[in-house]
């Protein structure tokens, strides 16, 4: 194979895979702490609506990922109080928030923009090689080329994966966090506090979620468009399945859904409907989900509560 072809089969597969990953990551937050995350959808979509209206309104691309961030943890925080305050099946407060987050890109461009289907063009990030506090990385020997083309989003994701592992499997708030997703009960019984930890996993999902989204508006399209999250943020839960609720394994698995994804670019010259090359993803994510089954379970607690 080209040399050409697999660098920019490695450089697709990166860039595609950071708003999967990120959301997996915080789905992995979510499950440890015994909330299912069915709300990733949602809570990703309202993060690129608001990215692009922060961005507009202040020409500020930094502005956008602030209010993309708040925009995700407020709607994840209606899936929190709903499941773990009233005790609503996790599915169907995920998908109440679903749908609010759908709802709110087509409102927000009728109330902004006087518009349907997309916005317009706003201030967004540029690539590592053409940012010049960063254009060094794209010097780098071997792997310059494929770092340059990257965005910071990918940096942050990076540290985002580094970070959440360290702080499930190395902090005492972690292991409290991941004994709640395992056994509510007996986290109870010896004093943590199981609605406090539950918020939190869940509004950490909430935050990359939304973080996720910022990177669908304002690095892949630099506007908002309607359905442009293409339920990734369903494919995030299946990510974070396959990867056993482990921010480094949803990392790892988060490049498998990239690697298909970019297949419809790098051979979008070849006679093949588009609509083969674009279903290719969910496709054969839905294949490993289906023949990952036994092997791949969640906490033992996950939907369970304290009191129940």
């Amino acid at each position: 194979m080209n040399n050409d072809i697999i660098l920019a089969i490695i450089t697709s597969t990166l860039r595609l895979s950071v708003p999967v990953m990120l959301a997996a990551v915080g789905c992995s937050f979510s499950t440890r702490a015994g909330v299912t995350a069915f709300g990733c959808e949602g809570m990703m979509a309202a993060g690129a609506i608001f990215a692009v209206i922060g961005s507009d309104f202040t020409g500020s691309k930094w502005i956008g990922v602030l209010l993309a961030v708040l925009a995700g943890m407020l709607v994840s925080s209606l899936h929190a109080v709903l499941h773990v305050k009233y005790k609503v099946n996790a599915t169907l407060s995920g998908m109440s928030v679903n749908l609010l987050g759908a709802a709110l890109g087509a409102l927000a461009l009728k109330l902004v923009w006087k518009v349907s289907g997309m916005s317009p063009e706003v201030a967004a990030f540029s690539k590592i090689a053409a940012t010049p506090s960063l254009s060094w990385m794209a010097r780098i020997p071997v792997i310059g080329y494929v770092l340059g083309e990257q965005s910071l989003f990918f940096l942050i994701t990076i540290v985002v994966v580094i970070v959440g592992w360290v702080f499930l499997y190395k902090t005492t708030f972690g292991l409290r966090m991941r004994m709640v997703g395992e056994n509510p009960v007996a986290a109870n019984t010896v004093g943590i506090n199981t609605v406090r930890y539950k918020y939190m996993g869940v509004l950490v999902c909430g935050l990359l979620s939304g973080l996720a989204g910022a990177f669908l508006s304002l690095v892949g399209m630099n506007r908002y468009i309607m359905g442009m999250t293409a339920g990734r943020g369903y494919v995030a839960m299946v990510i974070n399945n396959l990867g056993a609720s482990n921010p480094i394994g949803s990392a790892l698995s988060a490049l498998f859904f990239g690697f298909f994804d970019c297949l419809q670019f790098v051979f979008q010259g070849v006679r093949t409907p588009s609509q083969i090359l674009m279903m290719l993803p969910y496709v054969f994510t839905l294949i490993i989900c289906v023949g990952n089954t036994k092997r791949s379970k969640g906490p033992a607690g996950v939907g369970q509560h304290f009191d129940s």
